[in-house]
């Protein structure tokens, strides 16, 4: 198998539904779900449950992995997660809506925008 290029590893962020995030939970037990996200700007964006545990994690350890679903080619991203605050980014709330059909902006249940900053990735 050949390695991936940074140039399909973007690719691949561009067309996957799903990726795995990872999160820590405070006695240190690790909480692994997948999500669905964009890429934009170098960034990865989350919307969730502001009481899920995914968020409770995120706010006491910003730390975070995630992972593609293709095992055979994997990419995988470590970063460090922050809250977004609302009116979000028309940009962010329009990828969300053609990816998957879903505005954002009115959604009652998933009002929590997480923005992941990658610091290390790791792609073959």
């Amino acid at each position: 198998m050949a390695d991936l290029t940074p140039s399909q590893v973007i690719e691949k962020m561009l067309q996957q539904n799903n990726i795995w995030l990872a999160s820590v939970r405070p006695d240190g037990r690790p909480h692994l779900i997948p999500v669905w996200f964009v890429w934009h700007q170098e960034r990865i964006y989350l919307c969730i449950e502001p009481a899920s545990v995914k968020a409770r994690n995120m706010s006491g350890n910003p730390a975070v992995a995630l992972a593609l679903e293709n095992g055979s080619n994997p990419v995988i991203c470590e970063g460090s997660a922050s809250v977004i605050p609302a009116p979000w980014s028309p940009a962010i709330v329009e990828l969300f809506n053609s990816k998957y059909g879903w505005d954002i902006s009115t959604e009652t249940q998933y009002t929590s925008l997480i923005e992941v900053t990658p610091t290390k990735w790791l792609y073959w």
